[in-house]
């Protein structure tokens, strides 16, 4: 398997490309802070899941990365508070990105609870 194959991936990189799209409207004025900071820690879930699965051979590594990748989830939540809190995003929206990234929480946390399903070796 790929990590390009994980559920987890997926959600997460699709979730990163909705938020890039979805920033191309913010003001410019945005460009160096909001934007910036938003599309960073979005992508970095998937790339920490991706660095995680790569890192498998090593249990306490895995982990290590996959609880980056979750802390990462968790930053984007509060640029997206501050999105619709600015009123650059729209309710459904915001619900709608929100929920995605709630569900790739998830589905991080079942990694780390479950990491002999991932290749994972007991220590």
């Amino acid at each position: 398997m790929r990590f390009q194959d994980l559920l987890a991936y997926k959600k997460a990189f699709n979730l990163a490309m909705k938020i890039f799209k979805i920033t191309k409207a913010f003001p410019k004025e945005e460009m160096y802070s909001l934007t910036d900071q938003i599309r960073r820690s979005s992508r970095s879930v998937p790339v920490t899941i991706a660095e995680a699965y790569r890192k498998r051979d090593y249990p306490k590594h895995f982990h290590s990365k996959l609880t980056d990748s979750d802390g990462e989830n968790s930053e984007t939540q509060v640029w997206l508070d501050f999105a619709i809190s600015c009123e650059y995003i729209s309710n459904e929206v915001y619900e709608e990105i929100y929920n995605d990234s709630l569900e790739i929480g998830k589905l991080i946390n079942y990694m780390i609870l479950n990491p002999q399903k991932f290749g994972v070796k007991k220590d």
